[in-house]
């Protein structure tokens, strides 16, 4: 998956770690929102949101996520089934602080999915924060780090004569590697 993500970047495409993040909420409805990955670590992906969001509470509620990478131009894209843990606090720091200044103070700013009469109020306290902020502003509190652990990842690459070529990866027997199986298009 590495391997897509630097392609799709080398192709100059916008986002190329960006993801549809799934999840299911109480009424057994699926949710769907675009994120970004922060990183790839060993048998994890690693994304970031705020703690009292949709899709923390329903993270909460169950674990269990689907994601889907998808690349149009490169023919190519990647579902992941998995399951999402809260990381470390001090992940969640690391990350925050790796962030542009504007989308840290707009994490501040902003109660991301929450009820508000009119965006004014929120351009016009960004605005003001990016004028007078002198350091950045520390993690808040309410933000954190997940890691998804994958469960099954299909790759899926385009073919001209629509044979597509699937191959589906899950985890082999206690100790073993990947068991990978081709599927039919």
């Amino acid at each position: 998956m590495r391997d897509w993500i630097e392609e799709a970047r080398a192709a100059g495409l916008a986002q190329p770690a960006s993801v549809a993040f799934v999840t299911v909420g109480a009424d057994g409805a699926p949710s769907a929102r675009t994120v970004n990955l922060k990183r790839i670590e060993p048998g994890t992906l690693v994304f970031t949101s705020a703690t009292w969001t949709r899709k923390a509470r329903e993270l909460t509620a169950n674990p269990r996520v689907s994601l889907l990478f998808h690349w149009p131009s490169l023919g190519r894209q990647v579902h992941l089934a998995g399951e999402a843990t809260w990381a470390e606090r001090a992940l969640a720091e690391e990350l925050f602080d790796e962030r542009d200044l504007h989308h840290q103070l707009q994490t501040v700013v902003s109660r991301q999915g929450e009820p508000v009469e009119e965006l004014e109020p929120l351009r016009d306290r960004l605005e003001h924060l990016v004028a007078v902020q002198e350091t950045p502003p520390r993690c808040p509190d309410d933000w954190g780090a997940l890691r998804v652990r994958p469960l099954a990842v299909e790759f899926w690459a385009e073919s001209p004569d629509r044979i597509h070529e699937r191959r589906l990866f899950e985890p082999a027997a206690e100790g073993e590697s990947w068991r990978v199986t081709l599927l039919s298009p």
